[in-house]
């Protein structure tokens, strides 16, 4: 068999394994819910089918047994207990084992899949039975009129042996959904001096009755639906029986990767990351060479050069936002995979969790999903552990004995706001405090705000706990979670009440790779300011300056606005012009004025990453080529502000917080000086 389809069986199986998890989570919820049933059975039922077809025989075996229990479960013979979903939530843990094994990476443990499938026989009182036989349940559907008659004509493409398919398999597979009625047509079959025997020359006319709905014979087919001529149609005259089944027989959710429509045709197609990012990468370096043409045709009194330049910055800004869009994917199946961990933690600490979704379909770059995986986790292990009480301390307190983790997700201009909150005890800001003077983090006499409080649990090693589980309590979850959020250009909060909860907000950039900015130039030097965080640009003149009387504000519209002069606090030396112009951007403060020298205009941003010998210089997100071949920073704003803020607030203190701020002779003021010296010769990958 080819590695790609190999590889095909693998992504998909694996596809189905969280469909299959997602079902069995909710049927916990709703023991009754036919659907979901049907949801669990059909994952199972298309694991089974195409692995025997693939040559995982170990998986069809293996899934054989759990796939007749869900059938039962649909006819109404068993009922749904916690025992059995938990059984089935192991057992998919054990596919995915023979997964990693069938790729080279580990070894499953045979002894544990007969020891799951001895429990499961046990707990169903099940026996084994030959795979070649029909279900009895489908017979007695079939032998009480509840089935339909289905047509189906298979012509394999020529190329199918080849890629390692056994359409007999495929046959074997369609007789265990009913009745099967098999014509050869050998029509196709060229003289025997012809004939390349690794080649498939015949067809098949199938008859099939069964109580399975089409999307279940179509499943089949699922991985060689674009390899053949495939047409399944009902048999005429049977439109009564149609509705009359229809009507019995509960609609259990698609499962599996048939992207098709009615007609059969593939409406996606499955695409590798790795090409995408490529693509990515392409338009990107693409952008910075339209950047350089608009600049050369600027200088050119060339009409016939405006023009082209023109039409290939609008093609391009089509093709860049078509090529962000394919990368943005819904937080969902992210999101959807916390229920388990919530499921299983839950019983190991013996409470009653349920985790709520909000915004599921909210999209984000793939490349920053990718990486959320971790932090999420680690917040949400930190919930469970420390958050969340016990029943019974919830019960004494007034609370619902099943406590509530909401894992939410919402779009805010240019970012994401993800937010992990629980209804659990909340922080407690005293302890905090103690544990950080305990630890030398502030001093005695420091005089911190809630919300500095609190953000001292993102120090390494920091933990409240004195006693270490195999949960948490170690102080390395929330370092973690702050390490690979800024890791992101992201930044974090945390909110909590005592009694009432813990909220921990992350901000996200919808992207890593391409961002619609603002050019402003300070000095000789230039800087890109994220354009969906900017509002407006209004001009700063002596005038307004005297007006404030020594403080940093301006009236916008009538509205009072502070403002950072960006050369001073990026300590950049440049003599300050006679009109200057702040750019009033939206940050997590409020609104707050960044002043530059000029604002030149709007500016398609391919995001670089600075070196590692920049990457303590929090306040800039990462760096762009312009169009003249020297390197621009990007500026973060947010940071920007809450640095300058941070700073004032230090020097009202006295310096008492022993933790330095932004602004002043840090690391980070080193570097970034670093940086200004030397622009020119500045490593960007």
């Amino acid at each position: 068999m080819s590695d790609r389809l190999r590889q095909a069986f693998d992504e998909e199986a694996r596809e189905l394994l969280g469909e299959l998890e997602g079902a069995l989570l909710e049927l916990d919820q709703n023991r009754e819910d036919a659907e979901i049933v049907g949801r669990a059975f059909r994952a199972l039922h298309t694991i089974k089918g195409s692995g025997a077809m693939f040559g995982f025989d170990n998986i069809a075996t293996f899934t054989h047994d759990l796939e007749t229990v869900f059938d039962r479960l649909r006819s109404g013979q068993l009922a749904a207990s916690s025992e059995l979903i938990n059984l089935t939530l192991s057992a998919g843990d054990q596919i995915r084992a023979m997964l990693d094994e069938a790729s080279g990476r580990g070894r499953a443990d045979e002894q544990r899949c007969a020891a799951l499938l001895a429990e499961l026989r046990s707990l169903t009182g099940m026996t084994e039975r030959s795979g070649a036989e029909p279900p009895p349940d489908r017979v007695k559907a079939v032998e009480a009129g509840l089935a339909r008659r289905w047509r189906i004509h298979f012509l394999p493409g020529p190329e199918i042996i080849l890629n390692g398919t056994n359409p007999l398999l495929l046959l074997r597979e369609l007789r265990e959904l009913g009745e099967l009625e098999v014509a050869l047509d050998a029509s196709g079959i060229p003289p025997l001096s012809e004939i390349d025997p690794e080649r498939c020359y015949v067809a098949w006319d199938l008859t099939l009755t069964t109580a399975a709905p089409p999307e279940a014979i179509r499943d089949v087919f699922i991985f060689v639906e674009d390899h053949c001529d495939l047409a399944i149609e009902p048999v005429p005259g049977q439109a009564a029986a149609e509705r009359e089944a229809d009507e019995r027989r509960p609609s259990p959710g698609r499962s599996g990767g048939a992207r098709a429509s009615a007609s059969g045709v593939a409406s996606s197609i499955r695409v590798s990351a790795e090409k995408l990012d490529q693509l990515v990468n392409l338009v990107g370096e693409l952008v910075t060479v339209q950047a350089r043409l608009s600049e050369l045709s600027a200088k050119r009194d060339d009409a016939d050069v405006l023009a082209v330049s023109e039409e290939v910055d609008r093609l391009t800004a089509a093709l860049r936002e078509n090529s962000m869009s394919i990368r943005m994917l819904p937080l969902r199946g992210t999101f959807e995979r916390f229920r388990r961990l919530v499921h299983d933690l839950g019983g190991e600490l013996h409470k009653q969790v349920e985790l709520a979704l909000e915004g599921a379909d909210t999209e984000l770059d793939k490349t920053v999903i990718d990486q959320l995986n971790d932090p999420l986790i680690h917040l949400i292990r930190n919930s469970m552990d420390h958050g969340i009480e016990t029943a019974e301390e919830r019960r004494a307190a007034g609370k619902p004995a099943t406590a509530t983790i909401r894992l939410s997700a919402l779009h805010s201009g240019a970012q994401v706001l993800i937010r992990v909150s629980d209804d659990g005890r909340g922080l407690d800001a005293q302890a905090v405090r103690a544990r950080a003077i305990e630890r030398g983090l502030i001093e005695p006499t420091a005089q911190l705000s809630e919300a500095e409080l609190f953000s001292l649990i993102l120090e390494p090693g920091f933990s409240t706990a004195r006693e270490v589980t195999d949960v948490s309590g170690r102080g390395v979850g929330m370092d973690v979670v702050r390490r690979n959020v800024e890791a992101l250009r992201g930044s974090l909060d945390i909110a909590s009440k005592p009694g009432e909860g813990m909220t921990v907000t992350l901000r996200l950039p919808l992207t890593l790779a391409i961002i619609d900015g603002l050019l402003v130039r300070i000095g000789e030097m230039h800087f890109i300011l994220p354009l969906a965080s900017s509002l407006e640009c209004v001009e700063l003149t002596a005038q307004d300056i005297g007006n404030a009387h020594g403080s940093r504000i301006a009236m916008v519209r009538g509205e009072t606005v502070p403002y950072i002069r960006l050369s001073e606090y990026l300590r950049l030396g440049t003599p300050r012009p006679e009109r200057e112009q702040i750019m009033v951007m939206e940050t997590e403060e409020g609104h707050y004025g960044l002043v530059v020298d000029e604002v030149l205009g709007n500016h398609q941003t391919v995001i670089k990453n600075l070196g590692r010998l920049y990457r303590h210089v929090q306040t800039v997100s990462g760096a762009t080529i312009l169009g003249n071949g020297t390197v621009a920073l990007i500026l973060d704003p947010h940071r920007l502000v809450r640095g300058a803020i941070q700073a004032a607030q230090d020097r009202k203190c006295g310096g008492r917080h022993k933790r330095p701020a932004p602004g002043k002779n840090t690391q980070e003021t080193v570097e970034f000086n670093a940086f200004t010296r030397k622009e020119n010769s500045i490593h960007v990958t």
